[in-house]
């Protein structure tokens, strides 16, 4: 047996994720209160359409945050304007290296099939599909045993026939509530196949 060979990991937490918008402070505060994670996942939305932000940017390169592109990097990148505001971005490579984040991602850890989107695993234009949604059942046809997304701001953790959807909700600007409005992210135990969602306000 090669002695320089890495057993495989028995247990991976995943930190997640989504709908940052440029909110460095609500990012910090989210990886702190998620503690030790063995991966950090971004699920698109790390900007806004009009504004970038080179810190976000930097911290999540800094963690090596496995991160894809949403609705915000696509009209920041491709939109009406994307050449002045790439004109104006001061950190040339953290704007390169957002631009060239996957809409999608497949992957496969501790024996179980993974995707990340930003709004839905099937073609749509960005479509919203909240925990309340008809739509949302359609998860259950997706070829993966956990799908991660965001888009909707809206967190949630529910078995869909044979898959697990999780969407750790926004943590930049958060989702209406009584009391204002509520950040989330969310760690995923794939030792266990279970995701927890943390609430904050900063």
């Amino acid at each position: 047996m090669d002695s320089t060979l890495e057993p495989e990991p028995k247990h991976v937490r995943i930190g997640v994720v989504s709908d940052i918008h440029c909110n460095i402070a609500a990012l910090e505060h989210a990886i702190a209160l998620m503690g030790p994670v063995d991966r950090l996942f971004a699920l698109g939305d790390i900007i806004d359409e009009f504004r970038f932000s080179a810190p976000v940017v930097e911290l999540l390169r800094a963690q090596d945050a496995l991160t894809i592109r949403g609705n915000h990097e696509q009209v920041f990148f491709e939109g009406p304007g994307a050449g002045g505001r790439l004109g104006a971005v001061d950190k040339a490579a953290s704007a390169e290296w957002l631009a060239n984040r996957p809409k999608q991602i497949e992957l496969e850890l501790l024996g179980r099939r993974m995707l990340m989107v930003h709004a839905t695993p099937w073609p749509s234009n960005y479509d919203y599909v909240p925990p309340s949604s008809s739509a949302f059942q359609r998860f259950a046809d997706v070829d993966a045993d956990i799908v991660l997304y965001g888009h909707t701001h809206q967190p949630v953790v529910r078995q869909v026939g044979s898959t697990l959807v999780i969407n750790p909700g926004s943590v930049g600007v958060g989702r209406p509530h009584d009391h204002g409005f509520v950040q989330s992210c969310a760690v995923l135990d794939l030792a266990t196949g279970s995701a927890e969602i943390i609430d904050f306000q900063i």
